[in-house]
């Protein structure tokens, strides 16, 4: 069992609304990530990206 991150309720790893345990809480997620209450930390820093392929190089 995994557990909701919003409300903490154990959930079915299979679960139509996995990691969350309803509907409700995947709107609430929404929601906070729509009004920026996630943030990311730091910024990526180059060393931190993968590398580039040469077809990605040529598609420039």
């Amino acid at each position: 069992m995994i557990r909701c991150p919003i409300c903490k309720k154990e959930v079915a790893p299979g679960s139509a609304h996995a990691p969350f345990c309803s509907e409700r809480c995947r709107l609430i997620d929404l929601g906070n990530w729509a009004s920026e209450k996630y943030v990311i930390s730091s910024p990526a820093r180059p060393e931190d990206l993968p590398e580039s392929t040469d077809d990605e190089a040529d598609r420039d």
